[in-house]
């Protein structure tokens, strides 16, 4: 087990990555702080990863409000003693014209998906600091951060800014014994996602620049994350990983099989 006996705290961990990452990192040892605002599936994937045998809870959390942000970490503590990982991985979209998006659309994205994970990081990291014994932090990015899609302006601005601010963390922070990086999954098999893939065109296109023509599962980037998050990766930071089926070495499209 990588993460035997560490704690780590997984934002928007109701379903899809995150919960992926919470099963994958309670299935490596850690001692797993589900956070979301989705009160409900919350706890019921707390509690489904706890009778699997493994330590974990749910708290809710608004990631875009300082103090619940900053009680997710102290709930953490009071609960295991201690921080060891942090995912900040909650996040949202919204589709719109670029011409017709509202300004409080804009900012509701931004809120969630970069301050968000601002909040997150700067908690856990003063946690971590006041341990005085490292940790990691493990932002969930895209590989829209470098790539852009025109009806999700809010969401390609944001995931930008995710990339330059996990290395703004990492210099902050290497330091304090504190690696910090980030995933930047490519279509990834969500609940979300699930509701495009009985579209065959819609599909079509999406495989069309996926190289290895597939898309990719939850697990697959958790994967990563237990990767980011344990000793494995001692001498990385800073750096966005991109578990994307080989999308951004494409400069063209790949045949779709019927």
């Amino acid at each position: 087990m990588r993460l035997k006996d560490k704690v780590a705290v997984v934002t928007g961990a109701a379903a899809g990555i995150g919960l992926a990452c919470a099963k994958r990192f309670a299935a490596e040892g850690a001692k797993v702080v589900l956070a979301d605002v989705d009160g409900d599936k919350g706890a019921a994937a707390a509690a489904a990863i706890a009778e699997s045998g493994a330590e974990a809870r749910f708290i809710a959390c608004d990631v875009g409000d300082k103090a619940q942000v900053d009680a997710l970490i102290a709930g953490a503590v009071a609960a295991y003693g201690g921080l060891d990982c942090a995912i900040a991985n909650a996040g949202i979209v919204h589709a719109c014209d670029f011409l017709d998006l509202a300004e409080e659309d804009f900012d509701r994205v931004i809120r969630v998906n970069l301050k968000g994970v601002f909040l997150t990081g700067q908690a856990a990291a003063r946690q971590m600091v006041a341990q005085g014994r490292g940790g990691t932090i493990i932002n969930m990015s895209s590989v829209n951060a470098v790539m852009a899609i025109p009806a999700i302006t809010s969401y390609v601005a944001a995931k930008g800014g995710v990339n330059q601010l996990t290395k703004v963390m990492a210099l902050a922070l290497v330091d304090k014994g504190i690696r910090v990086n980030a995933i930047g999954p490519g279509s990834i098999m969500t609940e979300v996602f699930k509701s495009v893939a009985t579209d065959k065109a819609a599909m079509d296109k999406i495989l069309a620049r996926t190289p290895m023509g597939r898309v990719g599962e939850p697990d697959e980037v958790a994967g990563v994350a237990v990767f980011l998050a344990s000793e494995d990766s001692s001498y990385i930071t800073g750096q966005t990983i991109y578990p994307d089926g080989g999308r951004l070495a494409l400069n063209y499209t790949v045949p779709v099989p019927d």
